[in-house]
């Protein structure tokens, strides 16, 4: 079986510039003020892409929050998600001045969404999932399943979870799955 290759397109600086544009967006609005909003002269940085922002406390989940989807330029995503990892993930209060210098910052920038019937092609460690079934979704990134140990089917199963359905809904008729790769940094 022959996997895929992924060309995301970042090149280190462009990853540095979202990193530190996560980094100014934050300290900005801690500090009660707004960063400035350059337009990066990269056609890479200004392409729509999907992605999201993880802030991490300690190792453990602080704040997580993204577009699945293509809808705006990869820098106003990513900082949009900066501030909404930050401020406005329900999970969690919004993220104070005392924390902020031991919070680790990660990103994940989005390949688009393929569907697909054949829950075997899910890899753990390369895709991650979107399950959607009647009204409910679910996503999880790649990494979520490597860093619990989870088997395919446990990713599968914790998807569904997300999305508040049964743990199997993944097998049943009508539940629609989706497989992303991510450019995690």
């Amino acid at each position: 079986m022959s996997r895929e290759v992924v060309d995301f397109g970042l090149t280190l600086k462009e990853k540095e510039y979202l990193h530190d544009l996560v980094v100014a967006v934050i300290k900005a609005r801690l500090a009660g003020g707004e960063a400035s909003e350059d337009v990066p002269d990269s056609a890479v940085l200004r392409e729509k892409r999907g992605a999201f922002v993880t802030l991490k406390k300690n190792g453990e989940l602080r704040g997580c929050i993204g577009y699945i989807e293509a809808y705006k330029p990869l820098y106003q995503t990513i900082r949009e998600m900066a501030l909404a990892a930050a401020f406005n993930d329900p999970r969690f209060p919004e993220l104070g001045v005392r924390e902020w210098p031991e919070i680790e910052v990660e990103l994940s920038v989005l390949t688009p969404l393929r569907e697909i019937d054949d829950p075997d092609i899910v890899e753990v460690g390369k895709h991650g999932l979107l399950i959607r079934h009647a009204n409910s979704s679910g996503i999880l990134l790649p990494q979520v399943a490597v860093e619990y140990g989870w088997s395919r089917e446990e990713f599968l199963a914790h998807t569904c979870n997300k999305a508040g359905l049964a743990a199997d809904c993944w097998r049943r008729s009508g539940t629609r799955l989706y497989i992303f790769s991510a450019d995690i940094f």
